[in-house]
């Protein structure tokens, strides 16, 4: 859903239900520049599923990572979940001009779209001439409440940015993977790749084959879990639980007594999300997994989920090929990179 015009850099703002995530790219050549970035918490139950529920807080959250950030830019972009978006690929006539399918979608927008036309934002992207019918085209729709679009540049809008495209969650995941490349042996770029993204209340698995999702499924368990273990087995507040899980510190006992049987568990989740996939009848075996989200920096994740899945598993860094401006702490940005996927997303769809 395109709003606003192209200009030198764009910001991703990524608001999920533990915190706000915002970067900022600019073209360099054939590749981007990480200008500015910032991470700040939320409150528990601002966001809940990936929806605004308290706009203060997610509106101050916002300011107090634009503020921290400093980006030279005020275009920002943000994404609606998967499950708030309706795509189709649609077959037309290969001689209809952009206001003519428009006008075709509008006119047979019951047939795609499940409520009135009146309350939709939806956009279209040409894929090319059909395979089958040489007088066809694939025209790509995708639909949304107008109530979801506006929510999210209400937010941005109140925290001193200008609305400049809202996105699909899963398009923008799509694009930044594709900055993974680097990570993986160039033979193999085509194949399935497992993305396990853990964020604080969900883990999701994703699988791409030629850089697009072709299968998903969400589990209600994530970092969160972990956090409030530590909090309830050692006398700790929530605040002071996340930063020990982070920073080290703890008993000697974590590691046997609640490190480890979580990661039993996410790696028991992983396991059967990948049962499923073949399951479902899905016959590209995968070869790879990328490891995503707050979560999956745990130390020996990694490790464990190759050793009983079989596979090379690398942690997500879709910031490893680009340049960064020197007012920015690398390693920082690379501790906070795995976290970043769709951020980072949103930000690509800068112009030169």
């Amino acid at each position: 859903m395109r709003i606003g015009t192209s200009g030198k850099g764009l910001i991703g703002v990524d608001i999920t239900s533990a915190t706000v995530k915002l970067i900022e790219l600019k073209r360099v050549g054939a590749g981007y520049q990480v200008e500015s970035y910032a991470v700040r918490p939320l409150r528990e139950g601002a966001v809940v599923e990936r929806r605004i529920r308290d706009m203060g807080e997610v509106v101050d959250a916002l300011k107090r990572a634009v503020d921290h950030a400093r980006p030279s830019s005020t275009r920002a972009s943000a994404a609606v979940p998967a499950s708030a978006a309706i795509t189709k690929t649609l077959t037309l006539p290969a001689s209809l001009a952009d206001d003519e399918i428009e006008g075709r979608i509008q006119l047979d927008s019951d047939k795609h779209i499940p409520f009135p036309f009146s309350e939709v934002a939806f956009d279209f992207q040409r894929l090319g001439l059909n395979s089958r019918y040489g007088d066809q085209q694939d025209v790509l729709l995708v639909a949304c409440r107008n109530q979801d679009v506006g929510q999210l540049t209400e937010a941005l809008r109140q925290a001193g940015l200008t609305p400049a495209a809202v996105d699909v969650e899963t398009f923008a995941m799509e694009r930044a993977v594709t900055e993974l490349g680097a990570q993986l042996p160039a033979a193999g770029q085509e194949d399935c790749v497992a993305l396990v993204d853990i964020g604080a209340n969900m883990n999701a698995f994703h699988v791409l084959r030629n850089g697009r999702i072709t299968y998903s499924r969400d589990t209600v368990f994530g970092g969160r879990a972990l956090t409030e273990e530590i909090r309830d087995r050692y006398g700790l507040s929530l605040e002071e639980a996340g930063l020990a899980k982070k920073r080290g510190g703890l008993p000697e006992d974590y590691q046997r007594s609640v490190l480890d049987p979580f990661l039993d568990t996410l790696v028991q989740q992983v396991g059967r999300s990948l049962q499923l996939y073949y399951t479902a009848g899905r016959k590209h075996e995968v070869r790879r997994m990328i490891l995503a989200g707050g979560t999956g920096v745990l130390p020996g994740l990694a490790d464990r989920l190759a050793e009983e899945s079989g596979m090379e598993v690398v942690i997500a860094n879709p910031f490893r090929r680009m340049k960064v401006n020197p007012r920015i702490d690398v390693q920082t940005l690379a501790g906070d990179a795995p976290a970043m996927l769709t951020a980072c997303g949103l930000a690509m769809r800068v112009r030169s």
